[in-house]
């Protein structure tokens, strides 16, 4: 037996040839209603499973269509493949230094590449012996006259330690050697004490000079730089390192890795206190490093950065590393910004 329903067709047991009774009628009727109720069933079931299969199939799909675009917004930039200065300075802006003052100059142009407190001014410590060689200098004595280490080269001030006993006799060249190379204070001292007229006019010729050069902020009470009222600015700073720098004997003293000396018939060996001086990778014409507590740690170099002649004046930096990690800083500054020109030119 069939039932046609819409477009469903069911088939069912065909009954046996029976009188048409109200029983039969009624047993026809409750078989035709639960033959509706199935198809019911069965119309309202599929639709459901249609949609579930097709929430199943269209998830994967939409999920795709929607993640590329929440992706892309939340994605970060790929990494720009370039030294870490670069990434630090991007817009051009320097990376942190330690120090407190810090003047970058191109010596032969006069540009100011970096400036931090540059007018600043602050004591510098043992920086002060570049004007005592300078001075000792342009009295043009005798470099071989033996000068001797008296109490009066004792640092009573700081109470710093010398290898140069009391009775160490040197030459006025090896005392010039060691105060610019190893930044000895005794050694300074001695050479004070034989200027002509002695350590107070020696004194007064460091502040003449330091006119004349137009050092306007710069002024000194002692020839080692062991007294915080020796005092400058990192702009004045520049100056004098280009003054020292037209001195051969302080290019020299200045940047020797070491020397020794026999003090007192004892070979000792004296190392430059600024260890870039050992760096293969600077190309250093004069150095020279400073150390107080009212100064921090200080160093002010003549440097070849991207073949130029570059100053560096770093005062008040703090750490026993602060100094030299902020001049090797400046290095790959320097040359990640030569390194960005290049590129935009080519």
């Amino acid at each position: 037996m069939r039932w046609q329903i819409g477009a469903r067709e069911f088939i069912g047991f065909s009954p046996l040839p029976m009188k048409t009774t109200p029983k039969s009628l009624l047993a026809l009727l409750v078989m035709a209603s639960l033959a509706v109720g199935v198809v019911n069933f069965a119309t309202a079931a599929t639709p459901e499973k249609k949609s579930v299969a097709s929430k199943k199939a269209a998830k994967p799909v939409a999920s795709k269509k929607s993640a590329k675009p929440a992706a892309a917004n939340k994605a970060k930039p790929a990494p720009v493949r370039a030294t870490a200065a670069v990434a630090e300075q991007e817009d051009g802006v320097m990376p942190k230094l330690g120090s407190a003052v810090a003047v970058v100059i191109d010596q032969a142009s006069g540009e100011i590449l970096f400036e931090k407190n540059g007018n600043a001014v602050v004591p510098i410590a043992s920086i002060t012996k570049l004007m005592t060689a300078m001075v000792a200098l342009d009295a043009e004595p005798n470099l071989a006259e033996i000068l001797t280490i008296g109490k009066d080269d004792i640092d009573l001030l700081k109470g710093t330690h010398s290898r140069l006993t009391v009775g160490t006799q040197l030459t006025r060249e090896e005392m010039l050697r060691l105060a610019l190379m190893s930044s000895e204070n005794r050694a300074s001292s001695a050479l004070s004490r034989h200027y002509p007229g002695g350590r107070e006019a020696f004194v007064a010729a460091m502040n003449h000079k330091a006119r004349a050069l137009g050092l306007t902020d710069t002024r000194f009470a002692d020839p080692t730089g062991l007294t915080a009222a020796n005092v400058a600015s990192a702009h004045d700073l520049v100056k004098m390192v280009d003054a020292a720098h037209q001195y051969p004997l302080i290019r020299e003293f200045s940047t020797m890795e070491e020397h020794q000396v026999a003090v007192k018939g004892r070979p000792q060996t004296f190392r430059n206190t600024n260890a870039l001086v050992r760096n293969e990778g600077w190309h250093i014409g004069l150095s020279k490093t400073g150390y107080i507590s009212e100064a921090g740690k200080c160093l002010v170099m003549l440097t070849w950065l991207n073949n130029k002649p570059t100053i560096i004046v770093l005062l008040d930096s703090w750490g026993k590393l602060t100094r030299v990690g902020d001049a090797n800083r400046i290095k790959r500054w320097m040359e990640s910004l030569a390194s960005a020109q290049g590129t935009f030119r080519g």
